[in-house]
């Protein structure tokens, strides 16, 4: 497996998995030229996992000088429990860290148990304003 930072040429790929995998949330934001921008804004910022020349995974990251923000971190589910989804986290939070940025947050439903118990082990907390925060 390969990590790699996340390109708009591989947009219809990571489109495609965030249907299986994030479709709920995922909003007009999402557009190619959305994303495009969100990538120009953050070089390097996003990963993308690749295994067979298939991305796997993805996480979506960037700050806005002052706070990180992690989005759409997903696995295929035919490639979870294999630490991926650990290895992309912190690939991005390290990328965003190295810009000088000291916290972090990520957004994560409230219902979504796993997804918040993933966050607490690399450290992330919750809070009353926002889900977690690191």
């Amino acid at each position: 497996m390969t990590i790699r930072p996340m390109t708009i040429e591989d947009y219809d790929e990571i489109f495609a998995m965030w249907q299986i995998t994030t479709r709920r949330a995922l909003s007009s934001a999402d557009s190619r030229e959305s994303i495009a921008r969100y990538l120009e804004r953050n070089p390097g910022m996003s990963m993308v996992a690749v295994e067979d020349e298939k991305i796997v995974g993805t996480v979506l990251a960037g700050h806005d000088g002052r706070v990180g923000f992690i989005h759409h971190m997903a696995v295929h589910p035919d490639y979870r429990r294999r630490h991926i989804g650990y290895t992309l986290a912190e690939s991005a939070i390290n990328r965003v860290k190295s810009d000088g940025i000291e916290t972090m947050q990520i957004y994560c439903y409230i219902d979504n148990k796993t997804g918040q118990n993933f966050w607490k082990s690399l450290g992330f907390r919750q809070t009353e304003n926002i889900l977690f925060e690191l």
